[in-house]
């Protein structure tokens, strides 16, 4: 799976980075998800090759604005572009009714229904080869973390239960593969005792506004990559005393060296801090912060940043055009 970052700036946008949005991108085929839907999100689409047509499932975390204003805007270019099969939302419940209201009020017609699931009462659901669920967190109003998990995995024979079974090698190996049940000397060979996955089990967490990261002890456990907000660098809250229901890089950082995260990618920057390190506060300030606390795979991600989650649990830097690059921080 991939991880692509459509806005990494935090309650505004700025000239380099607009709201907040990641999409995830599968393996196979087209399909796509997509975490936040700040303003201006279908216009970041543009620059990349997804298409709405594509996208299996919006999930929203919270009912801010910087992460839920592009909505409307992004299911009317859909209906206009000929969207027609059933799209998946994950949202807190006051979204439904905030749609509702637009689509009255500006008489947007969707050619496509729209499978609303109320974050308040969301007990996880499976599309396509991942299964999705939702973990509370703490902001100013209610907001939740997705845990996206890979259960449904290509599968392969397994040589030792072969051999344990004496199953000659040949055309059997071929059809219990293509998953059929067969008799083969008076003995019952059922496919699925001889298959197994063709690699491990891949989580990745996208979690939404939060300043209490020991909430995510839960989803993490087992996930090789946290996508995190880091909006203040710990200096600044304690020079302000006020964390605003947001992580420090310290915070964050230090939280995922805990859990032993394989990959941390950071996002959601307060505008304050700029893109030239020269300059203070700067993002390199964020960045400093976070490696000083968390010995793992370490990226702070701009938008458009794409990395990708490979099927051994590795975390890669990609460039814009899919191949390996360059990380944002070198």
């Amino acid at each position: 799976m991939d991880i692509l970052f459509l806005g990494t700036s935090a309650g505004v946008p700025t000239r380099r980075r607009n709201v907040s949005a990641v999409a995830l991108i599968e393996d196979q085929g087209k399909g796509w998800f997509l975490v936040d839907c700040g303003e201006a999100t279908q216009h970041q689409l543009l620059r990349t090759p997804l298409s709405v047509a594509d996208l299996r499932a919006i999930c929203i975390t919270h009912v801010h604005g910087d992460h839920c204003y592009g909505l409307p805007g992004l299911l009317a270019s859909a209906a206009m572009t000929g969207r027609s099969q059933p799209l998946v939302l994950i949202a807190p419940r006051a979204v439904q009714a905030w749609l509702a209201a637009t689509q009255a009020l500006t008489a947007l017609h969707l050619p496509f229904e729209v499978q609303f699931h109320a974050l308040e009462d969301f007990t996880g659901l499976a599309l396509g080869a991942w299964d999705i669920d939702a973990f509370a967190l703490s902001h100013r109003v209610p907001s939740h973390a997705f845990r996206f998990r890979e259960t449904r995995r290509p599968q392969r024979l397994d040589p030792a239960a072969l051999a344990a079974a004496q199953v000659p090698r040949g055309p059997l190996w071929g059809r219990l593969q293509a998953g059929e049940d067969m008799i083969h000397e008076g003995r019952l060979l059922l496919s699925a005792d001889f298959l197994q996955a063709a690699y491990g089990e891949r989580r990745l967490v996208v979690a939404g506004d939060n300043d209490d990261p020991g909430l995510l002890a839960e989803a993490c456990h087992g996930a090789q990559v946290l996508v995190h907000e880091a909006t203040y660098t710990q200096a600044q809250v304690d020079k302000t005393g006020q964390s605003w229901g947001h992580s420090s890089a310290a915070g964050i950082a230090g939280f995922a060296e805990t859990q032993r995260l394989p990959a941390l990618l950071l996002t959601h920057f307060s505008p304050r801090y700029q893109a030239d390190p020269g300059r203070s506060p700067s993002i390199e300030e964020l960045r400093q912060e976070a490696a000083a606390r968390y010995s793992g795979e370490l990226h702070l991600a701009k938008d458009f940043s794409r990395f990708r989650l490979d099927r051994q649990g590795r975390l890669k830097a990609l460039d814009q055009s899919g191949g390996e690059g360059r990380s944002d921080h070198d």
